[in-house]
């Protein structure tokens, strides 16, 4: 098995690695301390080509794969998990999915000004009701003429707030459970759409999340993604490949986290000796090392599975929940290095770790990821 990158990649990370510690680490701090989201340094991401990996160079995209993607979020995440994870709605939860799933006309009108920036892309599933049990939503759309009407409420929506387009999930026939949802696409110049507020959140504080409202949006029938009723699909073969692409977040938080600690270790005297001759020190580095290797392994296989197969569940369930588990300790314990210094707000380890936290709920909860993992290895539907 090769687990290097290709010279695409490689040049593709080396890119990304440059742009964020020049101009995304400039606002890092403030997009923490003020939920500052820095629209401008999201635009000269989508000019360089790193919001629309996925998509193919026909509707503007760069046509790599789901490893350039990871790669863009891993290097994003050593500076700024926010702005990391704001990209990933936006180029792989909205952009990607619009891609695989949407007809030519569809793409061709939303693809290349979400690749280029221009445009800020989420997608909307979660309702206040329904988070775990995603398949639950009471969001409503009804057929009328060539229209179809949307009435519901969204919860937790990343990039919410900030969102031009959206990828909203609806139930066109209630009496159908699962296999009566609906997708579309959601302009947010819709009457009748409204970000009812945004949320103040412990991490990720730079990438803004809200509570949507949808009363009465007229959403025109050509703006349906796949079939009607067929919006499952869209959701769970979506899911998996957000949870493979999302594990690069973690794994970058890991590898800052990782480097961070080793430096200070090398300076920090304590007793007359730096920190990093002490076993203990020793020790945790070491495990930071192990958990983070672990983690970028898990990454690649499952992106590799999710290539094959976008239907493909455990993979990608077993990434995002080991790696996600894994920096929150790997934080913990560069904070736990860094000592009193740590635990300040002058050091971007703090922030590292409460960033950390949220891959352990989002995109499913490490719960919930569990039981996908255990349930296809025991072969029990879902």
């Amino acid at each position: 098995m090769d687990f290097e990158l290709s010279p695409d990649e490689s040049a593709l990370r080396d890119a990304v690695r440059g742009f964020a510690r020049k101009h995304l680490a400039a606002v890092a701090e403030r997009m923490d301390r003020e939920e500052h989201f820095p629209r401008e340094v999201f635009g000269m991401a989508g000019d360089l080509g790193f919001l629309g990996a996925t998509v193919p160079e026909t509707y503007g995209g760069s046509g790599m794969g789901y490893l350039a993607q990871a790669v863009i979020l891993e290097e994003l995440a050593r500076v700024s998990p926010a702005f990391a994870l704001s990209v990933g709605a936006h180029s792989n939860l909205c952009t990607d999915n619009i891609a695989r799933n949407a007809r030519d006309e569809l793409k061709q009108r939303y693809l290349p000004p979400l690749a280029r920036g221009e445009k800020i892309g989420a997608l909307a599933l979660t309702e206040p009701e329904s988070g775990s049990d995603a398949m639950s939503i009471r969001t409503r759309a009804e057929r009328q003429g060539d229209h179809y009407v949307l009435n519901g409420s969204k919860l937790f929506i990343t990039n919410g707030p900030v969102a031009d387009t959206l990828l909203v999930y609806a139930k066109t026939s209630p009496e159908k459970g699962s296999h009566g949802i609906s997708a579309f696409i959601v302009e947010k110049e819709y009457p009748g759409f409204s970000v009812v507020r945004k949320l103040d959140k412990m991490g990720m504080r730079g990438s803004p999340t809200g509570e949507l409202a949808l009363e009465n949006v007229r959403v025109p029938v050509g703006n349906l993604v796949g079939k009607e009723n067929e919006g499952a699909r869209v959701v769970m073969s979506g899911l998996n490949i957000e949870r493979a692409v999302l594990s690069a977040i973690p794994v970058g938080i890991m590898e800052e986290c990782l480097s961070l600690s080793i430096a200070y270790a090398r300076d920090r005297r304590q007793f007359g000796e730096p920190i990093g001759s002490f076993q203990l020190v020793q020790e945790k580095i070491a495990n930071m090392y192990c958990r983070t290797l672990a983690s970028r392994l898990l990454l690649y296989h499952a992106l590799a599975a999710v290539t094959r197969d976008p239907r493909t569940n455990r993979e990608a369930s077993t990434a995002l929940t080991f790696g996600s588990e894994a920096s929150t300790q790997v934080a913990l314990d560069a904070i736990q290095v860094f000592g009193g210094n740590g635990y300040m707000r002058d050091y971007p380890v703090e922030r590292l770790m409460r960033d950390a936290k949220l891959l352990e709920i989002g995109a499913g909860t490490s719960e919930i990821r569990r039981l996908v993992v255990a349930r296809e290895l025991l072969g029990l539907k879902r």
